[in-house]
Parts: structure tokens; C-alpha cells; sequence
């Protein structure tokens, strides 16, 4: 991560209390190891594929302002092993980013249509709210991989940001235009293209082609 990353980030937290609002206590082990004895509490679906498509711009402009955020190879596949304590501490996260942020257009906070950025002043919109969260729950030791950016079409056809959380129980949306954590097939959207697993510069199609929003809002 860039410093400058780094820096806003920890401006951010400091000014937040985060840590001590967030009560975060999580270890790096979780969503490592899946225990043949867990049970999940929720369960979904896990989202068709395709093949890669397009990454959005403003993916690409994010990596080329913080490099350190996009680098690294090829990753394995890692899902997070959903047991009570890792979906509490996603819940709380989601919760959090949610309460926290205050929700801005990009025109407003940037004076471009579409940019993707972290919230250090504690405003964005949809795609800094998932950018955010995606930060925080790597942070708390949940593997990368299973955190994927993934932009979706709303009921009015536009476009939207949102983190799909991968678990060994299925697929979960993190959204900052709703308090709870939805299986990704029960939330009304159409989704269009999400961050390969193994390889976070590559996007996939999700299920039949569907044409992408110029950007995301919201």
C-alpha cells in the first residue's frame, strides 16, 4: 500500500476510533481453515462465472494511484469459513463502513463521475463504501481472495458497487444501500462482473453477458 494510503487510512481510524467503534478482535486465522464440524448459520448459492471481461475504469485508475492495492500474482482459491464468530465480525464491519460513511455522488465529492477511492474524510459512495470494507475485513485477517469488488445493475438499470463476500456456505453481498447481509441471488440486482478469485486484476462475467454501466453510484 501506498504510503499515502497508509497515512489517510490511519488519519481516518484515528479521528473514527475505529478500532475501539469496531471492537475488533479478530485473528488472522479466520477464513483459512474450514472444520469438518462447523456448521454454517446461512447458506447461499455461489454465483455463475464467465469468461473476463472488461475491468471497470475505475478499478484501473484506483490501482494506478495506490499500486500497492492491486499488486501481487496469481492467488489460490480461499473461501471464508462462515461460522458465528466470522459473520458477526462481518456484520459489525458492514455495519460500521454503513452508519459511518456518509453517502456522496462522486460529482460531489470529486467533480468526476466515477472515482474510486477510500473514505479517509469519511464520505464516498457506493464503490468507496466497498473498497472500505473490503480494506477493514483483510485487515481483520480474511483472505483477499474471497472479497471480491463486483459492480451490478440496480431496479432502475444503473449501475452499483457492491463486495461479494465468498464462503465455503455460498455467496454474500455487503451493500451500503442496506443494513443486512444478503445471499448475492436474493437482492434484486443484476450482476454484471466481479473480481476473479485468484487473480484480483482480472474481472469475470457473471452469468448470461449483460452490458456494463459506464459507472457506478450510489
Amino acid at each position: 500500500m501506498s504510503a499515502f494510503v497508509s497515512r489517510g487510512l490511519r488519519r481516518f481510524a484515528a479521528v473514527a476510533s475505529l478500532g475501539a467503534s469496531l471492537g475488533l478482535t479478530l485473528g488472522a486465522s479466520l477464513g483459512v481453515a474450514v472444520p469438518a464440524q462447523a456448521s454454517p448459520i446461512m447458506s447461499a448459492t455461489f454465483a455463475p462465472l464467465g469468461q473476463p471481461t472488461s475491468v471497470p475504469f475505475g478499478w484501473a485508475d484506483f490501482c494506478r494511484r495506490y499500486a500497492g492495492e492491486c499488486d501481487g500474482g496469481p492467488l489460490p482459491s480461499l473461501d471464508i469459513n462462515l461460522t458465528t464468530k466470522s459473520i458477526k465480525e462481518i456484520e459489525r464491519i458492514n455495519k460500521w463502513v454503513n452508519e459511518h460513511i456518509q453517502p456522496v455522488s462522486d460529482m460531489e465529492h470529486w467533480g468526476v463521475v466515477d472515482q474510486w477511492d477510500y473514505p479517509t474524510d469519511g464520505k464516498g459512495d457506493c464503490e468507496d463504501f466497498a473498497l472500505l470494507k473490503r480494506k477493514l475485513l483483510i485487515d481483520e485477517g480474511f483472505p483477499r481472495q474471497a472479497l471480491l469488488m463486483t459492480i451490478v445493475k440496480d431496479g432502475h438499470a444503473e449501475g452499483h458497487a457492491i463486495l461479494t463476500v465468498k464462503t465455503n456456505a455460498g455467496e454474500f453481498v455487503l451493500d451500503n444501500l442496506r443494513a443486512e447481509i444478503r445471499p448475492w441471488d436474493r437482492t434484486g440486482y443484476r450482476f454484471v462482473k466481479r473480481q476473479s478469485q485468484n487473480e484480483q486484476n482480472v474481472w469475470l462475467q457473471i452469468g448470461d453477458p449483460t452490458p456494463a454501466p459506464d459507472y457506478v453510484s450510489r
